[in-house]
């Protein structure tokens, strides 16, 4: 992904990225290396992670709830800023409810921590649009609304919100968030998400010419190709601190649409392909999500734009997963 819209000059800081081995870490680490160097910026995780990963620069096994070791990397790396990419997704933590509370909300507090402490500069925390539950807006939702979430996932999102804008007005921690939509990507595996299935369909259109899809064919959900989420983390974190007027989360919006709708468009390129549709467990969380989102303060503040549609999203995924 070109990288050179944002014109920065090289700074002397240092980046630890939490969960750089994750569906967003993995290219979240690479992009950021090709900007700032290798060697500024360091990936950790519990465990490693891609070929490609390890080999482009400093990596540390590190466990995101675990503050006296995060802390110990901080200090010998001199970190200036924390991307917190560790967490367990909606899927996965319906599963686990009480693990996946324990890593989302003790990392989280780890990091703030860390910036209150003035231990590093800038922090920057992922949410999702999991905040958002049944009682929401659905189509085009506001920044600010109602959120009733009904998932683990979503709670520990909502809470760390709050907790986000409370150490920005308490103690001045620079921290910044976006609510990411369901995120498309031909990189990495996906990471237990109830939106997975718009990467699980390319897969299996190429392999087998054919899907079984765990929501309804009429599920409408906000979605981003990764190119346009890594852009939009950078881009929010480049920004200058007066821009960033929203301390919990932003909204983020590219695109919506349905599993048959994209079926429809993978039929474009793959005519015989075929889905059928068995709803699960995840079709009730993807009922509690919003259709469309309204991201105008993100655009406003910091001029994000998304570039990738849904047509050119299936070119991408489709031509770089063909065998």
């Amino acid at each position: 992904m070109p990288l050179n819209f944002f014109n920065v000059v090289l700074m002397q800081k240092t980046i630890l990225i939490l969960g750089a081995c994750g569906q967003i870490g993995t290219e979240l680490t690479l992009a950021l290396r090709s900007v700032y160097g290798n060697s500024h910026v360091i990936a950790s995780d519990i465990r490693e992670g891609s070929k490609d990963l390890m080999a482009s620069g400093p990596f540390e096994i590190l466990d995101a709830t675990n503050y006296a070791a995060i802390e110990d990397v901080v200090m010998h790396y001199e970190i200036d800023e924390v991307y917190l990419m560790a967490a367990m997704l909606s899927a996965t933590a319906e599963k686990f409810p009480m693990r996946a509370w324990s890593l989302n909300m003790n990392s989280l507090f780890n990091v703030l921590n860390l910036a209150k402490e003035n231990k590093i500069s800038k922090v920057f925390w992922p949410s999702s649009i999991a905040v958002f539950g049944p009682t929401t807006p659905k189509e085009m939702t506001p920044q600010t609304t109602i959120m009733e979430p009904s998932t683990v996932y979503g709670i520990s999102k909502q809470s760390g919100e709050r907790w986000c804008s409370y150490y920005f007005n308490k103690y001045g921690v620079d921290v910044r968030s976006i609510r990411y939509p369901g995120l498309i990507s031909w990189k990495t595996q996906p990471g237990g998400g109830t939106t997975d299935y718009a990467i699980e369909i390319y897969h299996k259109a190429l392999s087998d010419k054919a899907y079984t899809c765990f929501l309804k064919a009429d599920s409408k959900l906000p979605m981003m190709f990764m190119d346009d989420a890594i852009r939009a983390t950078m881009a929010i974190m480049k920004s200058a601190p007066e821009n960033i007027k929203v301390r919990s989360s932003y909204n983020l919006a590219a695109m919506s649409f349905t599993p048959a709708e994209i079926a429809e468009n993978i039929k474009d390129h793959i005519p015989d392909f075929k889905i059928l549709y068995e709803p699960d467990f995840r079709q009730g969380i993807a009922d509690s999500w919003p259709s469309s989102i309204d991201d105008s303060r993100a655009r406003a503040d910091w001029g994000w734009k998304a570039e990738f549609d849904l047509d050119r999203t299936t070119g991408e995924m489709l031509r770089n997963l063909a065998p």
